[in-house]
């Protein structure tokens, strides 16, 4: 059942072209928001602009490369002018790049960061601006649990998904110290989904590009992001073995990065058949990969 509090509110979704973007944005759509569809593959925002139309919510379409600040500003205004608000604004946009680090180009690794980090500042920037002058707001920040336990071959990634997690937390923290309290910050971190993200990510490793195991339905992480919009959460790990990797973090945090390392190895350097080198879609979209599913747990 589509949550009825929903209907009605303006939503920003970065990397709304697959994956959790295009799938939370259905789920907006379907309970009557206002969605705003940002993605670099504009063709596909247009036909999730009809499909949202059709669910019975309205959308509209704004082509944006979260990795430069004038888009991300013009994404903002158009939402503003176009619905007069913005109540919640999902920071999704996301790459990666696999591989020794030495061996992934630096510039792989640098646009990463410019996509997954500092897309995501930009976003919360210009998002916080907006809810500070209405006075309210809800800013959903997707990181990994990789944000939390670092994983090898993953490095720029690691590096930018920890980012996330600092500065939500921050934000978080300057909100607290202010007595802001309609103003929320959430995180997070889901672990292997079902997602077209492995599809797109550059891949130097010598091996196909595949999930950390165990890996689970997209939807899970979908469910969390659709109800964080009006029940928010500071942090939130999706996905069981996500869960209990950021306890048991906590807890132990040398054992569990020497598990995760051992894990992630296996799975990407000893498991996964040779593969040649993709640049994916790290600097420039890719048509393939453009549902919610990346249809890993059909194989």
């Amino acid at each position: 059942m589509a949550d009825q509090n929903l209907n009605g509110k303006v939503i920003v979704i970065t990397g709304a072209s697959s994956g959790f973007g295009k799938g939370a944005a259905l789920k907006f759509a379907e309970a009557g928001a206002f969605v705003v569809l940002a993605a670099r593959r504009e063709e596909l925002l247009e036909e999730l602009e009809r499909d949202c139309e059709k669910l019975g919510g309205h959308a509209k379409a704004v082509p944006t490369d979260v990795s430069k600040e004038a888009d991300v500003e013009q994404l903002a205004k158009e939402a503003i002018a176009g619905f007069g608000r913005i109540d919640v604004w999902v920071n999704n946009a996301g790459s990666g790049a696999l591989g020794r680090f030495e061996e992934v180009p630096l510039s792989d690794h640098v646009q990463v960061i410019e996509t997954d980090l500092i897309g995501t500042i930009y976003g919360s920037y210009f998002a916080l601006r907006q809810f500070h002058q209405q006075g309210w707001g809800v800013l959903i920040n997707i990181s990994s649990v990789i944000g939390k336990v670092p994983a090898p071959y993953f490095a720029s990634y690691a590096a930018a998904k920890h980012g996330i997690v600092g500065l939500s937390a921050s934000l978080r923290q300057e909100l607290r110290e202010n007595n802001i309290k309609d103003i929320h910050i959430c995180t997070v971190m889901p672990t292997s989904m079902d997602t077209p993200f492995f599809e797109h990510a550059a891949n130097y490793s010598g091996h196909q590009s595949v999930p950390i195991p165990p890996v689970y339905d997209a939807q899970d992480t979908i469910k969390v992001i659709v109800r964080l919009a009006t029940k928010p959460e500071d942090e939130v790990s999706t996905g069981t073995a996500g869960k209990i990797a950021t306890a048991s973090h906590n807890i132990a945090p040398g054992l569990t990065e020497k598990l995760m390392g051992h894990q992630t190895h296996k799975a990407l350097m000893e498991n996964a058949p040779p593969a040649p080198k993709t640049a994916g879609s790290v600097a420039e979209p890719m048509p393939s990969g453009t549902g919610v599913s990346g249809g890993i747990l059909e194989k």
